[in-house]
This record gives C-alpha cells, structure tokens and sequence, in this order.
C-alpha cells in the first residue's frame, strides 16, 4: 500500500474525517464502474460505491493493512453492489413502469439522425436483450462474469472477493457464460 494512503489511514483512525476525501478520490472511479457493472444502473451504482465508502469509513479502524485499501474497498463495493441487486429483485415496485418513460399522447418522438429506424429499432432490441441477459444472472454469476471479463480479474481474486473457493467462481462464470449465450443466440444468430 502507498505511503500517502497509509497516512490518510492513519489520520482518519485518529479522527481527522477530512483525511478519508484522498482515499475517496483515488478510488470512486473504480467502486463506481464495478458497482455500475454489477447493477446494471447508474442511480444503483452511486448508492452503491457512496454506501460502501460509509461502510469502508466505519470499519476503517479494523483495516488490516495487510491488503491494498483499494482492494478492500472494491470487494466491500461488489457485496454492497449484489445486496442491492438482491434487495431491487424483491422489491416489485422498481419494475413498475415510472412516469417519465411513457410517452404522452401527442408527444413526438425522433429519431436518430445518424441511423434509420430500423437501425434504432435493432439496436434497441439488441440492448433490451442485453439487460435482460444480464438480469438473467444471479448476483453471484454477474459479478464473477463482470469481474472476469469485463474488469479482467483472475480466478483467484474473483474467488477472494466473492469469498468462495476457485473452482465455485470458475463454475459461476462458466454458468453465466452458457446463460448468457442462450439468451443472446437470436442477436448473435446462432453462431458460436
């Protein structure tokens, strides 16, 4: 671990709050784009990597140094991320449909002046096929697919981070894969 992180470490265990803004700013891209990655969703995302900044604060006098602040923050960040997951999948509200995405009668919509409909039409059939792939996933599959090969973790970091042994988190990116290839074989044509 650097030695200004250790410092900011120290200073904010000595009670100095300020001192936690340097580990914050060194490390929000990455708990962001890992939280966005597993929630599929920028407003999750940001409660995401804001709650486990809260909770990385708090444990912070526990932190064993022996591992990169970073590290830990981003493992912190997946659990946070996968227990939103969880919590919106319950919670049949989110998916009712919100006032802003119905269009009122009269509204004209227009298109892209780059692509033709049909292009827009494709493209958001291919995305909506894509989201709902991933959604298909469990959290444990998102994150291990995620982290394998969107973020290009190794096996053993993936299995660190999700707390299971290698061969789950192989077996978990092995199911997401298969699951999402079935679930993306009309996009993709049948090819493999």
């Amino acid at each position: 671990m650097e030695k200004a992180e250790k410092e900011a470490i120290r200073r904010v265990v000595a009670g100095d709050r300020d001192a936690y803004r340097v580990l914050m700013d060194r490390h929000y891209a990455a708990v962001f784009r890992i939280s966005f990655r597993i929630t599929g969703n920028e407003a999750d995302a940001e409660e995401a990597a804001q709650e486990s900044f809260l909770r990385a604060y708090n444990k912070l006098p526990e932190f064993r140094q022996d591992a990169a602040f970073g590290t830990w923050v981003t493992r912190i960040a997946m659990n946070t991320a996968m227990n939103l997951v969880e919590r919106r999948n319950r919670d049949l509200s989110v998916y009712a449909p919100r006032v802003s995405d119905e269009v009122a009668e009269g509204t004209v919509q227009v298109a892209s002046h780059r692509a033709g409909p049909e292009r827009v039409l494709l493209d958001m059939e291919t995305a909506t096929l894509r989201h709902a792939a991933m959604a298909s996933l469990t959290p444990m599959e998102r994150t291990a697919f995620t982290l394998r090969h969107m973020e290009e973790v190794g096996m053993a970091e993936i299995a660190e981070a999700l707390g299971v042994p290698v061969n789950s988190a192989k077996q978990a990116v092995f199911r997401a894969v298969a699951k999402l290839r079935r679930a993306l074989e009309p996009v993709a044509g049948g090819m493999r």
